[in-house]
């Protein structure tokens, strides 16, 4: 086994429960690690034979810029969709967080964290 991991993707999405959120926007980091077999791949030096991270980063990208009220809801979204779409993947590990939340404080960013593990 071994992981294949995306650190710090970066998007600005409209993610939130507040109208303003949906108008302004906001920006957001997000971080994915999937579990996978990377023995062929590691034998063969071959792209067809691994999980291509392009892919990772186009999900996520792509659902990350379909609004929602909860961070919950989009990462549910991207896990569903790897697992989907790549049927290799064994586990997700994922992070979002939105940067500098507007909780009328100072705060760096809120932060989600999900592990799914393939049924």
């Amino acid at each position: 086994m071994g992981s294949i991991t995306l650190k710090n993707i970066r998007t600005f999405s409209y993610h939130g429960c507040l109208a303003e959120e949906g108008k302004i926007g906001s920006e957001y980091s997000v971080d994915l690690e999937v579990k996978t077999d990377l023995r062929k791949s590691a034998q063969s030096d071959r792209l067809e034979d691994t999980i291509d991270y392009v892919t990772l980063n186009r999900i996520v990208v792509e659902e990350m810029g379909i609004r929602s009220n909860l961070l919950e809801y989009v990462a549910h979204r991207i896990i569903k969709r790897i697992f989907d779409e790549l049927p290799e993947v064994s586990r997700i590990a994922l992070a979002v967080s939105k940067l500098n939340p507007p909780l009328g404080g100072d705060v760096e960013a809120v932060t989600i964290t999900m592990e799914e593990y393939r049924e």
